[in-house]
């Protein structure tokens, strides 16, 4: 692990994001608020929020650190997608971008997990449904 000690606390911004491609249907099902599971906006909000705070748990080196603030963000893009974007706040001596990478990254899964049941075709797979362009936009520290 590096070792921060030396470095001032800082306010830390990171924001993440990354797109969840489903059917069509699937798309129109939640909007309608018709998924079985529960309603995925919320649900993947709610699992962001707890994956942000889980991050050193989940990879390995990162700090443990005081999380002040994360945002959720989901951008229905029609016709089958949705774009969720993390952003984590903090004040203090190290960066957030893996915090808001975890989150998304979560939030996406969360999405999945809700809607898989309409997802699937005939022979129980998924070949319409994917997670992609998961990257950090923006990191600043003031």
């Amino acid at each position: 692990m590096i070792d921060i000690s030396d470095k001032p606390p800082q306010l830390r911004v990171a924001t993440a994001e990354g797109v969840i491609k489903l059917r069509p249907e699937t798309l129109r099902l939640i909007r309608e608020g018709k998924i079985e599971k529960g309603d995925p906006v919320q649900i993947s909000t709610i699992a962001a929020i707890m994956a942000v705070k889980k991050t050193p748990e989940i990879v390995p080196l990162a700090h443990p650190i005081l999380i002040e603030g994360v945002q959720v963000e989901h951008v229905f893009e029609e016709p089958d997608k949705i774009r969720v974007r993390v952003t984590v706040k903090s004040h203090g001596k190290t960066g957030v971008e893996m915090e808001a990478l975890v989150g998304v990254s979560a939030a996406l899964l969360a999405i999945w997990d809700v809607v898989k049941k309409y997802e699937k075709d005939d022979k129980g797979e998924y070949p319409f449904t994917g997670i992609n362009e998961i990257r950090v936009l923006e990191k600043k520290k003031t």
